[in-house]
């Protein structure tokens, strides 16, 4: 009768793993299905393209376009910021520098401008600063900005990276496009 009673316990435990397992995988996998479609990559051709060029993580990309724009190629700041990856015009002027173009304001609009653009900002950036926390403050808050930071005992202990970021907004922003940047690095497997 023991036997019995042990066997009939012993199933019991199994189907209960079992149901738990069932149910830890349905949440799972409608968890992934909500992110999948609050974190979508679009774009997609172009993004890969000029992250490529830059040499930047194509995660990185989507990041900061599903942070700056939420990937809406008429989308424009407060501050004047245009486009998918949300450039000034004052840097696209500065960045046709590097590349000899003379493009209105108004081509920041276009899908492909604004990401070879904002691709090549963040490859100079990328190059100068070499961490992904200090180029992304960088990107929201100026070069110069990050540069003085660095320079400054308060914000930085080594001169290269920031212990502390003095603007809330960049905080927030560099944040923001950090948890994004792990989201579609994650979910994506770039």
């Amino acid at each position: 009768m023991e036997k019995r009673k042990a066997k009939f316990y012993f199933k019991g435990i199994l189907i209960f793993t079992a149901c738990v397992l069932v149910i830890f995988s349905v949440i799972f996998t409608a968890a992934t299905l909500i992110l999948r479609s609050l974190y979508r990559p679009e774009y997609t051709a172009l993004a890969e393209k000029y992250a490529a060029e830059n040499s930047l993580e194509l995660a990185l990309v989507y990041g900061v376009m599903h942070t700056e724009s939420g990937f809406d190629p008429e989308a424009e700041s407060e501050a004047g910021a245009l486009g998918l990856m949300q450039l000034t015009p004052q840097t696209f002027q500065w960045l046709q520098t590097k590349t000899g173009e003379d493009l209105p304001d108004e081509a920041l609009k276009d899908p492909e401008t604004n990401i070879r653009y904002g691709c090549l900002f963040l490859g100079l950036l990328q190059e100068e600063f070499g961490s992904m926390r200090e180029m992304l403050a960088a990107y929201h808050a100026g070069r110069g900005s990050v540069n003085g930071w660095l320079s400054d005992d308060e914000y930085s202990r080594d001169g290269a990276t920031l212990d502390k970021i003095p603007y809330g907004d960049t905080a927030h922003y560099v944040n923001k496009v950090e948890r994004a940047y792990k989201i579609y690095s994650n979910l994506y497997g770039i």
